[in-house]
């Protein structure tokens, strides 16, 4: 089918992909704006898995502090080149991340982060909660790897649903900022205060 240039231009204004693959992704999608734009996150997830391998060693420290003053954030975002990290592509996605840490208080950066001793207590949790209601001893086990996954999906950062569109993670977002600039971006670590939050803040200066 014929793709219009205003078409293809729509597209690339709102996903910053190049002209052939809009027009590709058009094409795909039988003109639809919508459902091309879902081809090319797609897209763009798989040739983000491709480049996750790579070393990233710049980056920048993100700092954000939430309408009145009780919350704050600091992060290291980490990409390939210290071009792209003056972007304001990627400088946009660390001010996203920062707002989700200070609106979704994730406890780890990914669930390979999860400490062992969490695991075994919400482990324990999910397990004795399941037998308090009465399910059979044959599915306990599943049961609780269900809650584990949704226990993931709480605490961890890159597991979260992104507060912007909450029907992607924030795993995903950073995939597709991965293929729009074409480096590896990771996030090396992160921390969240509240006021009067001494733990955070006994902890932190244990661990400077």
């Amino acid at each position: 089918m014929e793709i219009s240039a205003s078409l293809v231009k729509q597209l690339r204004e709102k996903t910053g992909a190049g002209m052939m693959e809009c027009k590709k992704a058009l094409v795909e999608a039988k003109g639809d704006l919508e459902a091309a734009e879902v081809v090319l996150r797609k897209a763009g997830i798989a040739s983000a898995a491709k480049k996750s391998a790579r070393s990233t060693k710049q980056g920048v420290v993100g700092s954000y502090i939430h309408a009145g003053a009780q919350i704050g954030v600091l992060v290291e975002v980490n990409c390939e080149s210290d071009f792209v990290a003056r972007t304001d592509d990627f400088q946009g996605l660390v001010h996203d991340i920062s707002m989700q840490i200070a609106a979704a208080d994730p406890q780890f950066v990914r669930r390979e982060d999860v400490t062992e001793a969490a695991l075994a207590k919400e482990r324990d949790i999910a397990r004795s909660r399941a037998i308090a209601e009465g399910k059979p001893e044959k599915i306990l086990e599943k049961i609780v790897e269900g809650r584990l996954a949704k226990y993931y999906e709480e605490v961890c950062l890159l597991e979260q649903p992104f507060i912007k569109e909450n029907t992607i993670t924030v795993a995903d977002l950073i995939k597709s900022k991965i293929a729009k600039l074409g480096e590896n971006i990771s996030v090396a670590r992160f921390v969240r205060f509240k006021v009067g939050d001494t733990a955070v803040a006994e902890e932190t200066h244990e661990n400077a």
